[in-house]
């Protein structure tokens, strides 16, 4: 936050899970992006599904030669990738990979601020950004919205070793099995609003899961989980830039579990995946793809409609079991115990103790 000419690092009054960022991090991240013609390799492979492709003709097509090709096949098998063939009699996919490359995205999110300006619309190009590994995408997108990177950037990762979730907490990653996601957006609204996205957030995840299978209807769990059978198999981490009246920037990021089998025993009991509760393995891709259409209708109603934060309060609310009538302790401030009563106005959780009514504004909120 900006006062009288210093800046400083602080976390918001309101939940852990969003924090305000207002210094940028300097440090560069030590993780590349994923080489762009990786992509555009299994674009090329996927639209001859039937035939086999030349060395020559994927370097004509990408502008390389066809020594880098071997090198960049080699590349995609290392990601797990299933190409058959060889240099000599040329390369053929044997399935299609669940990569969250963008050229698996964005044919997907065209309307969307998360996909290609139209024609003869000016605005950067090639806005998702995916990493084989990397420390954090919520670091990355922090980094790149300090430099100017526009609304709608989305970035991407196959792996996290320093995934972040609420107040301290570490956010399990494992390679390929989750989606680890965090977006650019640059709203123009008061950082006192940002409890709001969180929970416009959560909506977005459920109605992307529900989308794939309708029989899955996610619990919210205030501000910023998801739980299947009280499980927990997604998190949000809100973080931004602000002024004291106006947000630079803002980064949503979330992580959902997808396709583990099984988590450290530290959160066997606590995790669970959507594998695991449906027996199904499901298509990262195509949960992504859901995900980010969500998310933008959920942004660009919050942005265009006056009384959308009541309508995202309403609907939280009842999409969640324990926002009303659940016994809790809130680890606050000395920790406070009692049973919930909804959402007020802003978005705040609003707990009846036996002192009164209180506002929970930070915390961890548990069952009793």
């Amino acid at each position: 936050m900006k006062v009288r000419g210093f800046r400083r690092r602080l976390k918001l009054a309101i939940i852990p899970s969003i924090a305000t960022a207002v210094k940028s991090r300097s440090a560069s991240s030590p993780h590349k992006a994923t080489d762009v013609r990786l992509g555009r390799i299994v674009r090329l492979l996927m639209s001859h599904a039937t035939v086999v492709v030349s060395g020559t003709k994927i370097a004509e097509e990408i502008g390389t030669s066809r020594s880098e090709v071997w090198r960049l096949i080699q590349q995609l098998r290392s990601l797990g990738v299933d190409v058959a063939g060889h240099p000599a009699t040329g390369y053929q996919l044997r399935a299609i990979p669940d990569l969250l490359l963008p050229e698996m995205l964005v044919p997907s999110l065209k309307g969307t601020i998360f996909g290609p300006c139209p024609a003869g619309v000016s605005g950067a190009a090639k806005q998702i950004h995916h990493y084989y590994k990397v420390g954090s995408t919520n670091t990355e997108a922090m980094q790149c919205a300090a430099q100017g990177a526009p609304e709608g950037s989305v970035f991407l990762a196959e792996e996290q070793l320093g995934g972040r979730g609420r107040g301290a907490h570490n956010w399990h990653s494992a390679r390929s099995t989750g989606i680890y996601c965090s977006v650019i957006l640059r709203p123009a609204m008061p950082p006192s609003d940002a409890l709001i996205f969180s929970l416009a957030a959560g909506l977005a995840v459920r109605a992307a899961v529900a989308e794939i299978a309708p029989e899955l209807l996610a619990d919210l769990k205030w501000p910023n989980d998801l739980l299947l059978r009280g499980k927990k198999f997604c998190g949000i981490l809100i973080e931004m830039n602000a002024e004291a009246t106006r947000v630079r920037y803002l980064v949503v990021g979330v992580g959902i579990n997808v396709n583990q089998l099984k988590f450290p025993p530290e959160l066997r009991d606590l995790a669970t995946s959507l594998r695991i509760e449906t027996g199904s393995e499901w298509s990262r891709v195509e949960l992504s793809v859901a995900l980010l259409k969500s998310l933008d209708r959920e942004y660009r109603n919050l942005v265009d409609d006056p009384a959308a934060r009541k309508t995202i309060i309403r609907r939280f609310e009842e999409s969640s079991s324990s926002v009303r009538g659940q016994p809790v302790t809130v680890e606050e401030n000395g920790g406070l115990t009692g049973v919930t009563e909804g959402l007020d106005e802003r978005g705040f959780l609003r707990v009846r103790t036996p002192a009164g009514l209180r506002t929970v504004v930070s915390g961890t909120v548990r069952p009793t």
